[in-house]
Parts: structure tokens; sequence; C-alpha cells
């Protein structure tokens, strides 16, 4: 099947909606992407026309960016662009762009993120006790005990060779 990947680098125009739907989550938001361009009359980069689009996000991504983007942050959307076509009786035809979004994440060249795993619960089966996690720190050696003897710890001499 071939589909239109895009993708798309703009700030989040509207506080993102999380449902929690029967089909799974789901999650939507607006994009304002705006093209810069320098005006050699000015002398300066000047804003250009601004499109907007509307970000779809299904399961695990639709919590993660409900979790995680706010209104103005700087992000990069990468995902399937549909664009629709709805005419209604007596009004004008309206066009729209939505991506189906694959990938989100925060515009690093703006500014600073700090990323942190979402927790997936793991199942345990019923009537079962969970493991603990082991311990795998070393333990700490007392400076008063003598390190064992072995050959890489043996303090070597010189060798004077004639």
């Amino acid at each position: 099947m071939n589909e239109t990947m895009v993708c798309a680098v703009g700030n989040v125009a509207t506080q993102p909606v999380y449902r929690d739907l029967a089909g799974g989550a789901s999650a939507r938001f607006r994009l304002a992407v705006t093209s810069r361009y320098w005006d050699r009359e000015k002398g300066a980069w000047t804003d250009g026309h601004t499109n907007f689009f509307t970000v779809w996000a299904n399961r695990q991504l639709a919590a993660n960016a409900a979790a995680s983007l706010n209104l103005g942050d700087p992000v990069i959307v990468h995902g399937r662009l549909r664009v629709r076509t709805e005419s209604r009786e007596g009004q004008q035809s309206r066009t729209s762009a939505d991506l189906d979004a694959v990938a989100i994440g925060h515009d690093i060249s703006r500014g600073t993120s700090a990323f942190r795993r979402s927790g997936r619960p793991e199942p345990i089966a019923v009537g079962a006790q969970a493991r603990p996690e082991p311990d795998w720190e070393t333990p700490a050696t007392d400076a008063t005990e003598p390190e064992p003897d072995t050959p890489q710890n043996r303090h070597r001499e010189p060798v004077a060779v004639t």
C-alpha cells in the first residue's frame, strides 16, 4: 500500500485530548507548522504561512503524548498524511489535513527534554509470587582484611637483566 509518510516540525497548537476507547487509547492535538524565510529587503527572518494539522496518536503513543506534550511545545511528528474533503449541503466544502502519528518527539534543537521510559505492567500468573530483583551490587571489601594471595595482587620486584 502506498502511503504518504511525512515529517512535520512545528508547535503544539492545542492541548492534547486523550480518550480511552473500547478499541484502545486515542489522543489528538493540533500542530502549527510555520515556514520561515530570509527576507533580503528587511535583512531578517520572516514568518511565512502557517499550516495546521490534526495529529492522531493511538495506543501507547496516545498515552505518552497526552502525558508529555503541552501547549506551545516544539515537536517533530512522523506519520501518514491523510487529506480529507468534507462537503455539507448549503455550505462550502472544507479540506483538512490529518497526520496519523507513528512517532512524536520534542524538537531538542529548540530546547532540552528529559526522557523517561513508560512502565508496562508485567502480567503475573494467578497465585504466583513476584520474583525479587537480584542484588547486583559488588559487596564492599573491608579495608582491614588482607586481599587474597593471587597473581594479580602480588607485588613484583623489578628484575635487572645483564
